[in-house]
């Protein structure tokens, strides 16, 4: 976006270091490629046994707290400090060890599947994952169910995020960071691009990119085509979007299939548009220093992505870890988080409570959207184990063939 950087250099520097930090978050969740697909499907492939018995809850005589996230993805000072996470321990007297040891959601599940599977302590009390992935674990029955009377501040989680099909209700899980996949293209090199099927215009031929991320690149195509892709679609209908991609991928219409990496056939001009995630638009227009990127999102639909909070059957410290998911949900901490991290904040508040930082990122609608734009997206529901195995495949074999 062209918008100046405000003129206090404290403020200036953690945005400027915002927007770099980005694009390193965003590559590491994209994760995708064949590697991250076969170990995706057979993560799904074999979980079973009886239920599982929650942890006996030590927090009361315990105040520690482990913590695992992504990299880049808490606001961080320059000597490497958390400081929302500094004013939480010290008004909470818990102390948090904050770990950054998810850098990609498949392999975060491989290094924990074992000790999940017999309920044990996998060393969070809380960990921040991607939709999809929080609906296997609280499928395969490796989460706990959150007390809200210790997280009254649920009562700031935005509308649209409050009953997900895969944890209805959010019973399970509250969301951490929230973000779109759209289409963007270069305002100087091609005509407006509104839908995903002017992709597949004759004058972009072989200048189009999508997303390796299944869910997104096949999401809005099925939006495009009526379908509700958080809601009881058919393999039928998974089908025919898939078939779509085929078509476009053979005829040379698709360029590049690509994690994070898009980003570069965009800045290179490889690409003129292609199927991307806002926060990396708003970081590729913040260097460019003017609007050269477009973002829209589909005149069928966007979808919608959040890294959640949730807590692991085995955790014994899960009131402490819903005392900081409150902290969090608490408007004016989440600003502060989201001036440093620029994706959508889930907390009702947090916009008004912006203003106190920048006023110009309290008004960027790819980090605080209205009512009327979440309404045009939709969060891709949890599949089975049968589904993942199966559309993941599918999709990859496209890939593979290209």
């Amino acid at each position: 976006m062209n918008r100046p950087l405000p003129e206090d250099p404290m403020i200036r520097s953690l945005i400027q270091q915002a927007r770099r930090a980005q694009v390193s978050r965003r590559a590491m969740l994209a994760g995708a490629g064949a590697g991250a697909t076969a170990l995706a499907l057979a993560a799904c492939s074999t979980d079973a046994g009886g239920e599982l018995t929650p942890a006996e809850d030590t927090s009361a005589d315990d105040k520690t707290l482990n913590w695992a996230n992504w990299p880049f993805y808490i606001d961080e000072d320059d000597d490497g400090n958390y400081p929302t996470l500094l004013a939480f321990q010290e008004q909470t007297g818990i102390d948090v060890n904050y770990l950054v040891t998810v850098d990609d959601n498949n392999s975060y599940f491989a290094t924990v599947r074992d000790q999940l599977a017999l309920g044990q302590d996998i060393g969070a009390d809380t960990v921040c994952l991607t939709d999809w992935m929080v609906s296997r674990w609280i499928q395969l029955g490796y989460t706990q169910p959150l007390n809200k009377d210790n997280i009254p501040n649920v009562s700031n989680l935005t509308p649209s995020l409050q009953n997900p099909a895969f944890d209805p209700g959010r019973e399970q899980s509250l969301p951490w960071q929230s973000g779109f996949a759209g289409i963007a293209y270069n305002t100087e090199q091609t005509d407006p691009v509104g839908a995903v099927s002017d992709l597949w215009r004759p004058d972009l031929s072989g200048r189009v990119g999508v997303l390796s991320e299944m869910r997104d690149t096949i999401g809005v195509i099925m939006l495009e085509q009526g379908v509700d892709i958080s809601g009881d679609f058919t393999a039928d209908e998974f089908n025919a979007a898939l078939d779509v991609f085929r078509e476009q991928v053979e005829s040379g219409q698709i360029r590049n299939v690509r994690g994070n990496a898009y980003t570069e056939d965009l800045v290179n001009e490889d690409t003129l548009a292609a199927i991307c995630w806002s926060g990396d638009i708003t970081v590729l227009n913040f260097e460019a220093g003017y609007e050269k990127w477009k973002f829209v999102l589909p005149e069928g639909g966007a979808t919608l992505w959040s890294d959640n909070f949730l807590i692991p059957i085995g955790s014994p410290r899960k009131t402490n870890a819903e005392t900081l998911i409150n902290y969090y949900y608490q408007p004016e901490v989440a600003a502060e988080v989201a001036a440093w991290v620029n994706y959508i904040t889930p907390v009702v508040g947090a916009r008004e409570a912006m203003f106190d930082i920048d006023a110009d990122l309290a008004n960027d609608p790819l980090i605080f959207p209205d009512d009327a734009t979440l309404a045009q997206a939709r969060i891709f529901r949890g599949l089975s184990a049968q589904e993942e195995n199966e559309y993941q495949a599918a999709f990859q074999a496209i890939l593979l063939g290209a």
